[in-house]
């Protein structure tokens, strides 16, 4: 069974938790956009009605648009009922790589807000650590990106700048880069991050802590359905 119907199956099943009345986040991403579309064939059919959607990139929200998904914003609705998303790595304890799409401060702003944070995946984002398979994307502003790469390079990561079209570099919704930043497997994924964050001239990073609530993955065996534990 190919990525895309897994991605298919577990985008499906997570939909199934968004109810009549709901404000829901629309997550970025390639597998995001099929839970998105799916949600547009549920209101289009009639399965679901009364919801407002809250796209976390411009690409959800044209997508969304197109679909006929109500949209509202988080300056009207600052607390979203249900999110579903994707990840680049999923980790045991339900941390998450994201930024892949380049979306990655607009999906956690939008991801703290939510009560229920749903991650649907494939079976090939499973990893033991994050970093396993997966570049940290961390967002900068273009003013002295240059310094930021050499503090990133000064944790240990191997860092690249995100390339765009025409040669020229990626540009974020806000008009930011990307450096992409391979650390290896990351031992504690929070301390990292607290030491990101911490950097003027970073905008945001992709290690997505403590956020995720839901996680399903699809794989030829079938749906797997995970909670967060307390404990996590």
């Amino acid at each position: 069974m190919d990525a895309i119907t897994l991605k298919q199956q577990a985008a499906e099943y997570a939909a199934q938790f968004i109810e009549p009345g709901m404000v829901v986040g629309l997550g970025a991403g390639s597998t995001a956009i099929l839970a998105v579309r799916h949600i547009g064939y549920l209101l289009k059919t009639g399965a679901l009605r009364n919801i407002l959607g809250i796209p976390c990139s411009t690409q959800t929200e044209a997508e969304a648009r197109a679909l006929g998904i109500p949209l509202t914003t988080l300056e009207e609705h600052p607390i979203i009922d249900v999110t579903i998303d994707g990840a680049d790595e999923v980790d045991p304890q339900l941390e998450l790589i994201k930024g892949g799409g380049g979306a990655l401060t607009r999906e956690k702003i939008v991801a703290q807000a939510t009560r229920r944070e749903i991650i649907v995946v494939d079976e090939s984002k499973l990893v033991p650590p994050l970093g396993t398979t997966w570049a940290v994307p961390v967002e900068v502003i273009p003013f002295g990106y240059g310094s930021q790469q050499v503090y990133l390079e000064s944790l240990g990561a191997r860092v690249k700048l995100r390339p765009g079209s025409s040669g020229l570099p990626y540009r974020t919704d806000q008009g930011n880069f990307i450096l992409d930043c391979n650390f290896g497997p990351i031992a504690d994924p929070a301390a990292l991050g607290e030491r990101l964050k911490r950097r003027t001239g970073i905008v945001e990073h992709g290690l997505f802590i403590g956020l995720a609530t839901d996680m399903i993955s699809a794989s030829a065996g079938g749906i797997q359905h995970r909670t967060r534990t307390p404990s996590a």
